[in-house]
């Protein structure tokens, strides 16, 4: 016979949107049940191991850097980049309510719950022809991502003063159940054991996050226009298949949209201790290094740079003859420039250490480089090209790379430095002058050099692919969050939230994100789902 649990809310997923929604509730007075497929030690899901970037609009860091921003100029951004179609109703709305309302609902809220932003604003996503973010928004949450879950599990059991708070590891939401029309509790199993719990309640939110830790899912909805590689990374949730998402489109008229919108990566390897099954780490790519095909050439005749539109270079990542790119630097760029995304890879900043941060960001972070350099052997070192290129034709067990052309590669870029600067007409020089213009960047950006610079060896290959990261597509919600049925009307009783809701109205990002819109729209959907549910509409 089934376990039965009743409380007032249902929440299906343990990942940020799906704890902060509890939070909210359970703040307010209401009984709560979480359902997560994952670990008690893994609460909080991909939030856990994020790197804590947040696009928030005129902030008070922003003000003390003068740095000019409003809703207004932010939305305008958001629909340009994004390619938001006006028509598209729900989207546009969670668009304009983010921008409208990620001060209070986000920022301000957070620095109450006692987080910190680092003291920098970054410039992300600026668009290659400057239609990306106009000015810099990219806060970052001092302690990454993993303290902001951290600092929101510890709300959610310090709320609990009554006792109304039940959290199911281990388990997973298989259907919904109704009543008159009405959403009336789940049924849930627990999968080490087949053994069935039958959840009553009257509310239902689905948290469970997007399909892009389905690769079947992924494929399957991505977009016939666009090119696809042959094999990919994941960096999403293994957890986040789409499963739930069908369960309630087929059942309930739920209505899933903007499915093949994905906010993939274009340069991931291997997770050298892999979590899951295809696990991959994405990188930061460095704005130095020259991004090359299989064959060793440089990817043109725009070349690949990063920090202006991700999913530009997914596409171009996406359409190359095979479906690995390389990364062709120097230990000098290294140092400065690599980086990995993710709480796991930037400790510093995970673990608050302010001085060791400082001086890694001063010197080179030599630890990240090293580690790289012993733990994966898609990051390959050697002092001399033609080494380098015999390293990537063995693993790639090919022979793609001609020693020749990787040294005329490097030539061709060095020759822009034939007369010190005087002679430098490189679209990624350009590039990379533009990004030193702002002083966050330039911290983190070499000074144009010849990549056979004297003394800035060895050189560095790094064997990338395309990593699928998060769903920019979900079930259409209004602004309470509530699941909107095919007619447009709640569907009773059923909220969603988060990456599930594809961050607001089953796509609020449109095509592109302006990047640090995610952990914010995790929140912002949470705190609409609860405000709706607490007084009853």
């Amino acid at each position: 016979m089934a376990r039965h649990i009743a409380s007032d809310i249902v929440v299906a997923g343990g990942g940020l949107a799906g704890i902060v929604t509890a939070l909210e509730a359970l703040r307010a007075g209401k009984t709560v049940t979480i359902v997560d497929r994952d670990t008690p030690e893994r609460l909080g899901g991909l939030a856990l191991w994020a790197f804590g970037g947040m696009a928030l609009i005129d902030t008070p860091l922003q003000r003390r850097m003068k740095i000019a921003d409003s809703p207004e100029r932010a939305l305008q951004d958001w629909i340009s980049f994004g390619e938001l179609d006006p028509a598209d109703e729900w989207p546009m709305q969670w668009a304009r309510y983010y921008v409208e309302n990620s001060l209070t609902d986000v920022h301000d809220w957070l620095i109450d719950e006692g987080l910190k932003f680092m003291p920098a604003v970054n410039w992300v996503e600026r668009g290659r022809f400057g239609d990306g973010n106009s000015v810099p928004r990219y806060h970052i949450v001092w302690g990454t991502s993993r303290e902001l879950t951290r600092c929101m599990i510890n709300a959610l059991h310090n709320a609990d003063t009554r006792h109304g708070l039940t959290i199911l590891h281990g388990h997973k939401v298989t259907a919904l159940e109704q009543q008159a029309g009405s959403i009336s509790g789940a049924l849930a199993i627990k999968e080490a054991t087949g053994e069935e719990v039958r959840l009553t309640a009257p509310t239902v939110v689905l948290a469970m996050g997007g399909i892009n830790g389905s690769h079947a899912e992924c494929r399957a909805n991505w977009p016939k226009h666009r090119p696809q590689p042959a094999t990919m990374f994941n960096g999403a949730h293994p957890f986040a298949d789409g499963k739930l998402h069908h369960w309630a489109e087929d059942h309930l008229g739920a209505k899933i949209t903007h499915s093949g919108e994905m906010w993939n990566y274009a340069a991931g390897f291997p997770h050298p201790y892999p979590h899951f099954p295809g696990h991959g780490l994405s990188t930061i790519p460095c704005k130095s290094a020259l991004w090359l095909n299989h064959r060793g050439e440089r990817i043109g005749p725009e070349p690949l740079v990063t920090g202006f539109d991700t999913h530009w270079l997914c596409q171009r990542v996406a359409e190359q003859e095979k479906p690995w790119t390389w990364h062709l630097l120097n230990r000098r760029i290294a140092l400065k420039e690599f980086a990995i995304s993710g709480a796991e890879h930037n400790a510093r900043i995970r673990d608050k250490q302010f001085p060791l941060f400082l001086k890694e960001l001063l010197l080179g972070n030599k630890p990240l480089v090293n580690q790289m350099a012993h733990e994966s052997p898609h990051f390959l070192v050697d002092d001399t090209l033609e080494g380098l290129a015999e390293k990537m034709n063995a693993l790639t067990c090919s022979l793609d790379i001609n020693p020749a052309t990787l040294k005329a590669t490097a030539d061709a870029f060095d020759a822009n430095f034939s007369k010190g600067s005087q002679l430098n007409n490189d679209a990624q020089i350009r590039k990379i002058l533009h990004a030193r213009q702002w002083g966050p960047d330039k911290l983190r950006t070499c000074k144009p050099a010849p990549l056979q610079k004297p003394g800035a060896g060895p050189f560095i290959a790094i064997h990338m692919q395309l990593t699928t990261r998060k769903s920019l597509g979900g079930l259409r919600t209004d602004l309470q969050s509530r699941v909107l049925d095919d007619s447009g009307q709640p569907v009773s009783g059923l909220y969603c939230v988060g990456e599930a809701a594809g961050f607001g109205g089953g796509g609020a990002n449109g095509k592109r994100s302006l990047e640090g819109t995610f952990l914010p729209g995790c929140i912002m959907t949470a705190r609409a789902a609860a405000r709706s549910i607490v007084s009853g509409r």
